[in-house]
């Protein structure tokens, strides 16, 4: 099965994806100065985004909910699945969320394609 996540911002439109999670709970670092010109992938924007209550928790509930899915999909021989993860402008958390789900699809054993589609806009 060919599995593709990808980060997204919301106002630049819904994607079309199998799978949509909405992490606009999570603590939105483009409210820090210091922080509003990284990304996700900053190690700092990710920390602000994900290391706290609500992102610990949010992977406690996800990750098992994604080993189940992707097992599932691939018993039923779906040929693919596309999991899009968005917050407002795809800069910030929705990175930083499938950066952090790129190491743990891995160690699940999966092939997956990755990337950010509105990292680079405004």
């Amino acid at each position: 099965m060919d599995i593709v996540v990808f980060s997204f911002g919301f106002k630049h439109g819904h994607p079309q994806a199998d799978l949509v999670f909405d992490v606009r709970f999570l603590p939105n670092p483009y409210w820090d100065p210091e922080l509003r010109t990284h990304t996700g992938l900053d190690a700092r924007v990710a920390g602000h985004a994900l290391d706290n209550a609500s992102g610990t928790e949010f992977f406690v509930l996800l990750e098992p909910l994604l080993s189940f899915l992707v097992a599932q999909y691939a018993k039923g021989g779906r040929p693919a699945l596309t999991l899009a993860v968005g917050c407002t402008g795809g800069k910030h958390r929705s990175v930083a969320v499938v950066e952090r789900l790129r190491g743990f699809l891995a160690d699940l054993g999966v092939e997956v394609a990755f990337f950010h589609r509105d990292i680079d806009k405004e």
